[in-house]
């Protein structure tokens, strides 16, 4: 793939924020430091071929889109700004319009004129996306030099794609899609923005902790021995049709303790932990982790509004013998997973809250857990309605960054309705069998060399 970046600028907001802003990170925040950028890719077909022609391109295009940027960044205007820590080494986020090193958000316009939006829909991997989203391997601390926020736009043959970094020490996923949603509807043409974002994290957390960052910034380090295994990465498709079949199984037998039925992300996660268990070949002694981490807006004590701008996630972990998993039906990975997350309430929030304040331990992947499936991402995020203008977007992808064995990030499906899109990373002998397993795809009937998984659209991966 022959990408060549054609401009790089660097945008602020477009009316000046007066005086010198400061907002310390939150236990929320802190832990994610080593992780990575949390990177983005959207990609978009345009019905209009001449709107890549230039100067129609720059003008109506790359102009739009980053002075839209410099419009919302009045409103998020953390993003355009660094991170920062005092003398005892607590960290903050700070925006100062007169720090004359301060340059915004790294906005790069960049063109692949043999690339078309559907060479880059196969879904397997995140390698052609790599030159396409910008700070591969970039550790959050660099933020402490670098943009909070990086943005690629790269044209197409017959589109755009365009690749963000943002730092995930200072925000996650909700808030990165409130921003990204508000940014198109700047772009859309609306004066103002329809949700402010709610900047004060102190009301979230204000406990000042102190960090010794002489740790590893390489979130996959471990003790030094093994090295981490290779993973391959695969979408999964799952139609509604799917994910009602799943439900229906998981609920089919009514639990004798009176708890709620499964939702959705129960049965579905609890099915994918099963099948991604019997895929590894565990012994059933062997213990296998679930970990999500949890939106915890609605569950601290007083609540927080959905609109919070910053981390308010915190990894729930639960666990249980893989023979067990494997010899049950699907009702059991669900009460396990539901358990979990009904018992993490306000109170086991501060606790756990308290308890890294009191030893605060910067995460790596390991801490995932062992033999572990990790959900991250929403289905709750409406990313297929982020339009600039020209049309939902044809793809919503994660990038490269923060994967590791056993992790999934969650999308609503294109299709509609409560489609559901499952990027996964795993072993490649781990996936292979997951490929191939009729109960996993739901794979009902096969009609020739066709295999259907009940709509007709194929066997549920890409």
């Amino acid at each position: 793939m022959k990408i060549k970046i054609t401009s790089k600028t660097h945008v602020k907001p477009n009316k000046p924020i007066l005086g010198k802003q400061q907002f310390q990170l939150t236990t929320f925040d802190l832990p994610y430091l080593a992780f990575y950028y949390n990177q983005k890719f959207l990609l978009y077909k345009f019905q209009n071929r001449l709107d890549l022609e230039e100067p129609t391109f720059q003008n109506n295009v790359v102009e739009k889109l980053k002075d839209g940027l410099g419009s919302v960044l009045e409103d998020f205007y953390q993003l355009a700004g660094k991170l920062a820590k005092d003398d005892e080494g607590v960290f903050r986020v700070e925006y100062d319009a007169d720090d004359e090193e301060l340059n915004g958000v790294e906005f790069s316009v960049a063109e692949a004129p043999d690339v078309s939006v559907g060479d880059l829909t196969v879904e397997d991997g995140t390698s052609k996306l790599e030159e396409l989203v910008p700070y591969d391997r970039i550790s959050n601390l660099e933020g402490l030099s670098r943009p909070l926020l990086v943005i690629q736009v790269t044209k197409l043959k017959d589109g755009i794609a365009m690749g963000l970094a943002f730092n995930h020490a200072v925000l996650d996923g909700t808030a990165t899609w409130h921003f990204m949603s508000s940014w198109a509807e700047i772009c859309r043409g609306a004066k103002t923005i329809s949700t402010q974002p709610f900047l004060d994290r102190a009301k979230a957390r204000d406990t000042r902790v102190k960090l010794d960052l002489t740790v590893p910034k390489d979130p996959n380090a471990g003790d030094g021995a093994v090295e981490p295994p290779q993973l391959v990465e695969k979408v999964f498709r799952f139609s509604d049709s799917a994910i009602r079949t799943i439900k229906s199984r998981a609920n089919s037998v009514i639990p004798s303790d009176g708890s709620k039925p499964f939702s959705t992300f129960q049965s579905l996660t609890s099915h994918i932990w099963r099948h991604v268990t019997l895929a590894r070949g565990l012994k059933p002694e062997d213990i296998t982790v679930f970990t999500v981490f949890a939106d915890c807006r609605r569950r601290v004590d007083p609540p927080m509004p959905e609109e919070y701008f910053g981390n308010m996630i915190q990894a729930i972990f639960t666990g249980t013998a893989a023979g067990l998993l494997a010899a049950h039906g699907p009702e059991f990975g669900a009460s396990v997973v539901q358990k979990a997350i009904v018992a993490h309430d306000a109170r086991v929030v501060d606790a756990r809250n308290e308890e890294w304040e009191k030893s605060p331990k910067i995460f790596q992947f390991k801490d995932a857990g062992v033999n572990c499936v990790a959900v991250g991402s929403s289905p709750r995020f409406k990313v297929y309605e982020v339009d600039f203008g020209w049309g939902k977007p044809e793809a919503v992808r994660s990038g490269s960054n923060n994967r590791f064995n056993g992790m999934m990030y969650l999308y609503q499906g294109k299709a509609g309705g409560i489609s559901i899109d499952v990027e996964i990373s795993l072993e490649a002998h781990v996936m292979e069998k997951l490929e191939k397993s009729k109960e996993f795809l739901l794979i009902e009937e096969e009609e020739g060399n066709k295999l259907t998984n009940g709509n007709g659209n194929g066997n549920g991966l890409v």
